[in-house]
């Protein structure tokens, strides 16, 4: 049973436009997307339009259990490429025809946005009619004043910033919020109670604050550190003021701080010593090494948080290769302090590093040894372990996933620390996610016949992109500030280790971002 508090109830024949906010994922994880939220909140505020949440495997929304094909506009958020085939099983059980050049003028509009189709949209191309490129809630309203107008005539929707339609394969340049003191924050979010884990949030009730959105650190395999360049920071004094008020109305007393690089937020003591001040227990994803003081820590620790989430990522050599340049003495410094502090720690690391041998990781396993053996208890360190994905978007866009190589480093890391806390991301995984990100249009062939039968590894691999430096990409129509000049400067410094300073204390070294 789920109860929910502060959602939006309206009726449907009383608004001009009738919304379904997608999510092709489950409840947990959905309500624990800023992002999504945010769209909700937004969306209602308008009196002509009513949005109501649609959250996989459902295809019925859950303020009225209204079938996903009754909508006017049916918009679908992205955060992952593995998500892509929900995306179509949700239409196919709502009885809306997957393919765009299908569907009549009876057929909701369906729109998708996220990080995954704003790199590249090509894959879900033939399924789509209009993919909001950015962050959503910068061209939502004025989508929605156009739908008004407009409905599915679609060319009128080229004049919106960040709007690509498959049908015209137009050039479109990223839609970003400007300042964030003016972004939308939520002051009402949803409460949601239930005795089933599966409705028991990440962030379970409570006040989500945005502190942060971008991040100009410029690790290489990074994809969300390219599309959402510049780094911009809401002020603390706002954060504060939207706390109290969000405390105010709902009651709750708990505080998740959100960002690509909390820890990089230049305010953040000042932010987390006014919030300690006025009582809120304060709590943080994950922390970037490089930033992480014993005060930070010791601050957190005070709030109540009891794990912390680390991304050493890999042995110092192979971190200069994705411009992750921090010295072993940092790291071992901060899980120290961690450790001394009683927190528990995740780690994330990667494999399958440009230039990686199978020494490197023999040098990775004796690595994660050393840090676990840190701890007290061994096993309150957790270890999670993934291939690297090339992106689009990124420098390594021009990078292969070598699939048998990573399967074979990954057996040898589950050999050598199965007694450790470890988890190991599937090989097979992470050669579908590649293709996902990377591929053309052809790709949404598997994934439409993913919903009637498994498509077999081969027919995977026969999708395998493998871009060379000077290949027309599938995804060059979309502009998200980052010049290709750029991205083919630091692909080269792959192999050269030579770093590239963060922006934010050093000069600028002209990606295009601050050009946007």
């Amino acid at each position: 049973m789920l109860y929910e508090k502060n959602t939006f109830i309206k009726n449907h024949k009383q608004v001009d436009v009738h919304f379904g906010l997608c999510y092709p994922n489950v409840y947990k994880t959905a309500m624990s997307s800023l992002g999504y939220n945010i769209l909700y909140n937004q969306i209602n505020e308008r009196d002509d339009t009513w949005c109501e949440r649609i959250i996989y495997p459902d295809e019925n929304s859950l303020e009225s259990n209204t079938s996903a094909k009754y909508f006017d506009i049916i918009s679908f958020t992205i955060q992952f490429e593995e998500d892509y085939f929900n995306v179509l099983e949700i239409l196919k059980k709502s009885g809306i025809p997957l393919k765009r050049k299908e569907r009549g003028d009876n057929d909701p509009l369906i729109i998708a946005g996220g990080p995954s189709p704003t790199a590249n949209p090509q894959p879900l191309s033939d399924y789509i009619d209009i993919f909001i490129i950015g962050e959503g809630e910068n061209t939502i309203n004025e989508f929605i004043d156009e739908y008004k107008n407009s409905k599915k005539d679609l060319k009128n929707y080229l004049k919106i910033q960040g709007i690509y339609i498959p049908e015209y394969d137009n050039e479109t340049k990223i839609s970003l919020v400007e300042n964030m003191d003016n972004a939308y924050h939520i002051t009402e979010p949803i409460i949601s109670k239930s005795d089933d884990e599966n409705y028991q949030t990440i962030f379970n009730n409570t006040i989500m604050l945005n502190v942060s959105r971008g991040c100009s650190r410029g690790c290489r395999f990074c994809m969300a550190g390219y599309l959402y360049r510049p780094m911009r920071e809401t002020d603390y004094k706002k954060l504060v003021e939207i706390a109290l008020e969000t405390r105010e109305k709902t009651g709750l007393n708990k505080i998740t701080l959100i960002g690509a690089a909390v820890s990089d937020y230049s305010q953040l003591e000042m932010l987390t010593a006014n919030l300690e001040k006025e009582g809120f227990q304060i709590s943080t994803p994950s922390l970037r090494i490089e930033s992480i003081t014993r005060e930070t820590l010791e601050t957190l620790k005070r709030s109540g948080l009891k794990t912390i989430t680390l991304a050493p990522e890999s042995i110092e050599k192979l971190r200069k290769v994705i411009n992750k340049d921090i010295p072993d003495e940092k790291i071992f410094s901060v899980i120290q302090n961690a450790v001394e502090l009683d927190f528990k720690i995740k780690l994330y690391f990667l494999i399958g590093i440009p230039g990686e041998s199978l020494d490197d990781i023999e040098e990775l396993v004796d690595y994660m040894k050393k840090i676990a053996n840190m701890h007290t208890n061994k096993k309150n360190v957790k270890f999670s372990v993934n291939p690297v994905i090339p992106k689009p978007q990124t420098p390594l866009q021009w990078e292969e996933y070598n699939f048998k190589d990573i399967k074979n480093k990954t057996r040898y890391i589950n050999r050598e620390m199965k007694q450790y806390n470890i988890k190991c991301e599937s090989p097979k995984k992470g050669l579908i996610q590649y293709i996902l990100s990377c591929g053309n249009n052809d790709v949404g062939e598997l994934i439409e016949k993913s919903l009637t039968k498994k498509p077999t590894l081969k027919e995977w691999r026969e999708k395998i992109p493998n871009y060379k430096i000077d290949d027309d990409l599938p995804w060059a129509k979309i502009d998200v500030g980052i010049n290709e000049r750029f991205l083919k400067i630091e692909h080269n410094r792959l192999s050269t280790l030579k770093q590239t300073p963060w922006c934010e204390k050093s000069l600028c070294y002209n990606c295009g971002s601050c050009e946007k």
